[in-house]
């Protein structure tokens, strides 16, 4: 990537994060309960993801043949945050019984898809990986 390129995306990214906190400040929000939410992921990813995903890949890596380490590696770096971001809706919090539209689908059989598909992207990785090591 050249430096134009990067210098580009970088006055972007800053662009958009001066943005994102004129928002925040700009229309009321409780900051709070905002602060809160930003230093529990903190925590979360550092204390819950970053631990299963480092033990699972330690796991992974003494237990499993060669051709499925990286893909089951990677599998667990993608489902690790994506099922920790539908915690939320899997477990129904804010939940109405006066606003039947809040949480309205069935965000558990949308969450076994996506681990579904995950699971077969790591299979046919390690397919690939396995057929291609024989070569």
């Amino acid at each position: 990537m050249t430096g134009a390129v990067r210098t580009a995306l970088g006055a972007l990214g800053l662009l958009l994060a001066a943005y994102g906190g004129w928002l925040l400040l700009s229309r009321g929000h409780d900051l709070l309960g905002v602060a809160t939410w930003l230093v529990a992921g903190v925590l979360l990813h550092d204390a819950v993801l970053a631990v299963v995903t480092v033990a699972l890949g330690g796991l992974a890596v003494r237990l499993a043949p060669v051709a499925l380490r990286a893909p089951l590696v990677v599998g667990f770096v993608v489902l690790g945050p994506l099922t920790l971001l539908a915690v939320p809706v899997l477990g129904r919090f804010g939940a109405r019984a006066d606003n039947p539209t809040l949480l309205d689908r069935d965000y558990t059989t949308g969450w076994l898809v996506l681990a579904g598909l995950t699971a077969l992207a790591v299979a046919v990785a390690a397919l690939v990986r396995s057929r291609s090591a024989r070569r």
